[in-house]
């Protein structure tokens, strides 16, 4: 299928302002874990005028701000827009399209852009993007999961659907998600689009939830990709799936719950 049809099911998506709550309640305990390692790789500091692409609730704008930056936040998703605006009503955000910035060349000191990477269509276009509206010398810095074997949360789920049921379910061909789970790829995509001295390292992250059974529903209420695919499962497919989760996952209970590991994959490269 075409990639406008990834674009526009990406979209439909993630203007659903139920999903989108969920996500900030459950998910987002996680993402917003690396938003100081973000900003440090992207040198954001007092005076850093910086663009927060996939800004979403706006957690990262807001950090920039509470470091003395001038941020400036966009998503593609009204509904984030929205949600953003409502938390940190004195930063600027606006919906947009990551791969067609509306943003003059050499616009910002910093472009940052936590866990947005793998919802784009075309990545290595976004960061061309984010490549023109930096100034000469200024930082670029994303996040995205690790591999799904150390990120669990998602690598269980996807197992579990891989042995119960189908990932085969007719959705809009995509960019795989874990494309840049792998530090050569995201120093290839970094290269290609110009930047130079890219550097990839790890941050670690832990999804803290009460029981196996919340894992699951975060995924099938709380996010996009995973939710469809997990919907399009026969409903003894689903209940396999959970089962099989609450194994896995026992492995990682702790007295209040379950800890499990959700590692980011932090790229960063200069704008020469």
């Amino acid at each position: 299928m075409p990639m406008q049809s990834f674009r526009s099911f990406e979209h439909s998506g993630w203007s659903e302002r139920d999903l989108c709550e969920t996500y900030d309640a459950t998910l987002g305990t996680v993402t917003t874990q690396c938003i100081g390692a973000l900003l440090d790789a992207a040198h954001v500091q007092l005076g850093s005028r910086t663009l927060d692409i996939a800004t979403g609730p706006g957690y990262v704008a807001g950090a920039a701000l509470k470091r003395g930056a001038q941020p400036t936040g966009l998503d593609f998703s009204e509904a984030q827009v929205t949600l953003a605006r409502h938390r940190y009503p004195s930063i600027s955000f606006q919906a947009g399209d990551a791969e067609a910035l509306s943003f003059a060349d050499g616009s910002f000191d910093a472009v940052v852009n936590n866990f947005g990477t793998p919802h784009f269509p075309n990545p290595e276009v976004a960061m061309r993007e984010a490549f023109r509206v930096l100034r000469h010398g200024g930082h670029f810095a994303f996040t995205v999961w690790d591999a799904p074997e150390r990120a669990v949360g998602f690598g269980a789920v996807y197992a579990a659907i891989r042995a119960y049921g189908s990932l085969d379910v007719g959705l809009p061909v995509g960019p795989n998600f874990f494309l840049y789970s792998d530090p050569e790829a995201c120093k290839r995509s970094l290269l290609s689009a110009g930047f130079v001295k890219p550097v990839v390292t790890v941050v670690p992250q832990v999804w803290r939830a009460p029981s196996a059974d919340a894992i699951f529903d975060t995924i099938m209420n709380g996010t996009v990709r995973a939710a469809a695919t997990l919907k399009a499962q026969t409903s003894q497919a689903q209940e396999s799936i959970r089962v099989a989760l609450r194994a896995t996952f026992s492995t990682y209970g702790r007295d209040a719950g379950y800890e499990i590991p959700m590692p980011a994959v932090l790229a960063s490269a200069v704008r020469g």
